[in-house]
């Protein structure tokens, strides 16, 4: 599980740390920075899934010319933050994250430095190192001469390509790749196992392909829950939070093939009627959607979704909690969510409510901060004492509590 994650001079935070657990809720305005948050995450899984940093940056395609990676939001110059300076040499800007994971109950730290180079308009690695509690497990060193090695804890040496992370170049098969660091593949097992999920209504309604898994907007929405529903047990779980979201007297999901042997779903009531996913409403097909991925066989070992309540009405996001907090729990899975939603922090349980962050930008400035909300003036207390959570992110008082705790602090980042 991802414990933090620290982003230097990235987008628009010139150095924060978002703190993450089972179970991670990101607020703020519009425009604040919350999904350069989701960013990093991204960039990270990039990183796991073996892409170059030019790949993770600006998209990859796959042999058979489809998109197998899409690129990062904003321009190639835009990963790093505005008005960073140039490295020590005067070329390009450097940004870098740094990442502790849990690794068979041992915290694993991994960072990397990156360069971007605006003439030649490519990224590098001038910095990667991966630690344990103990030691050291290897660490690079940049040469004048544009080289790129690692010092292995064995003290031997090794020339590699500085525009892809060590990480996973070192699962490669490389002449001297030290099998004996399982830390190194677990972490880049950590980062490959991600799934981002931004769903869209309209695709979810569209007909699938038996067996096609869902993708990142809820394709393939219709083959995903009929594979499910060949589990009985499975199919009445589906059911049963259904029925607790919606005033449809949901009996059973029906599904059938046209022509082509697509599937189509349907939602069959007690009174014999079928509602087909073109009439579903849109947070029924979204919750649906989200059922699959925590109910589902095999889920990702991190799953971020953007804005999970939209199109769930306030009155039952507290069912949809319900859901993530069992889920996370139970099957280790480690959510994490941007929401607008007071409702979200109103329902939230007190485990959660510690994994609370608001993002926000203070008056006057152009970076962004993040602050855990259990961490603010006087909010465990206004929370014990049954004020409500939500009232107090609608009315603005997460980010006048932040603004207010970082004027008080001296242009050292100390308490005055």
């Amino acid at each position: 599980m991802i414990t933090s994650i620290r982003m230097v001079n990235f987008k628009n935070f010139a150095d924060e740390t978002v703190r993450t657990g089972p179970f991670t809720v990101i607020v703020g305005s519009n425009a604040s920075g919350k999904s350069n948050v989701r960013d990093a995450f991204r960039f990270l899984h990039g990183v796991g899934r073996g892409y170059t940093l030019n790949e993770v940056v600006s998209g990859k395609w796959g042999s058979g010319g489809h998109r197998e990676w899409q690129p990062m939001r904003g321009a190639a110059n835009e990963i790093v933050r505005l008005g960073t300076n140039t490295n020590s040499l005067g070329v390009g800007s450097l940004f870098s994250l740094h990442v502790d994971v849990e690794v068979d109950e041992t915290t694993v730290h991994y960072s990397i430095t990156i360069e971007y180079d605006p003439v030649q308009s490519r990224y590098q690695v001038v910095h990667e190192k991966v630690c344990d509690q103990a030691q050291a497990i290897y660490e690079t060193r940049s040469g004048g001469d544009g080289s790129h090695r690692i010092d292995l804890c064995d003290g031997s040496l090794i020339e590699l390509d500085p525009g892809k992370p060590v990480l996973t170049q070192l699962n490669s098969p490389i002449s001297g790749s030290p099998d004996r660091v399982p830390a190194v593949a677990k972490l880049a097992e950590a980062f490959a196992n991600m799934r981002f999920w931004d769903l869209s209504p309209e695709l979810m309604r569209h007909s699938a392909y038996p067996s096609t898994p869902l993708g990142d907007r809820g394709e393939n929405l219709p083959a995903v829950l009929e594979n499910l529903c060949a589990d009985s047990k499975l199919e009445s779980t589906l059911v049963s939070w259904l029925q607790a979201l919606t005033p449809m007297d949901v009996s059973k999901l029906d599904f059938w093939r046209d022509p082509t042997t697509q599937v189509h779903l349907r939602l069959c009531e007690n009174n014999g009627r079928k509602v087909s996913a073109d009439s579903a409403s849109d947070g029924t097909l979204r919750f649906l959607a989200m059922l699959a991925v925590l109910l589902g066989r095999d889920p990702p070992k991190l799953c971020f979704f953007e804005e999970i309540d939209v199109g769930i009405h306030a009155a039952r996001q507290w069912l949809l909690l319900e859901l993530i907090e069992a889920q996370s729990a139970k099957r280790g899975i480690q959510i994490v969510t941007t929401t607008h939603s007071p409702e979200m922090l109103t329902y939230a349980s007190d485990r959660t409510f510690e994994h609370v962050s608001v993002v926000c930008r203070t008056e006057d400035a152009d970076d962004a901060v993040i602050r855990p909300v259990a961490g603010l003036y006087n909010a465990r207390e206004l929370r014990k004492s049954g004020e409500l959570m939500g009232s107090l992110l609608s009315e603005g008082w997460m980010e006048n509590a932040v603004s207010f705790a970082e004027h008080e602090r001296d242009e050292e980042g100390h308490e005055r």
